[in-house]
């Protein structure tokens, strides 16, 4: 003869199965978080939506081809470390960006108004509409540059290849999209390879 739950008995096991589910859901986000992540597979622009320009992957790097727009990440991102590596083909008069923590792009805009880490010449890795946000020197023309963004809260800081850059505060939106900006007709083809981001908890 087989013997049933009481009801009550039986409703306490779901409970329980349902939260240990719940808990193993949030052990696995905690072991996610503070991990590098690479937004670039190094194949193809899985993760990414190409707007208002050409772009393709060669030999593992993103290649900024043609027209004004952005390659942006599907996802938006709040307190993050973004870690990547570019490289001008133009020999001098380049320019680029990385923008970061912006909702849209202006109609008529190919670009958001902020944030972005600039990669002009002369700029790289300045970021104009914060304060003290701003280095010289750091760049290396015609190789590849490391940079490293750090954001938390209001506060900003920059690292480039290898060396501190700047520290500034005095961001106002708490997420946003991150995207590689095009501007090739005056700024010359950019390649960007090794994207990792690391989520902060």
């Amino acid at each position: 003869m087989k013997k049933r739950l009481h009801p009550i008995c039986a409703a306490l096991l779901v409970a329980t199965a349902a939260s240990y589910s719940t808990a193993l859901q949030k052990c696995s986000f905690a072991e996610e978080a503070g991990k590098p992540v690479a937004l670039f597979n190094g194949k193809d622009l899985t993760g990414w939506d190409v707007i208002g320009c050409e772009a393709s992957v060669e030999d593992g790097a993103i290649l900024l081809q043609e027209g004004n727009g952005l390659i942006q990440t599907k996802d938006r991102y709040g307190d993050f470390v973004l870690q990547w590596e570019c490289k001008a083909l133009k020999p001098d008069d380049w320019d680029s960006g990385v923008y970061f923590r912006y909702d849209t792009v202006p109609q008529g805009r190919p670009w958001p108004p902020r944030y972005q880490a600039n990669l002009r010449q002369g700029l790289e890795g300045n970021v104009h509409s914060l304060d003290g946000a701003s280095s010289k020197g750091l760049f290396k023309s015609g190789q590849w540059n490391r940079f490293k963004l750090t954001v938390a809260g209001t506060a900003a800081a920059m690292e480039i290849n290898g060396k501190p850059a700047w520290k500034a505060d005095g961001l106002k939106k708490e997420s946003g999209y991150i995207s590689l900006q095009a501007e090739i007709p005056s700024g010359g083809q950019f390649l960007f390879r090794k994207i990792f981001i690391t989520v902060q908890p």
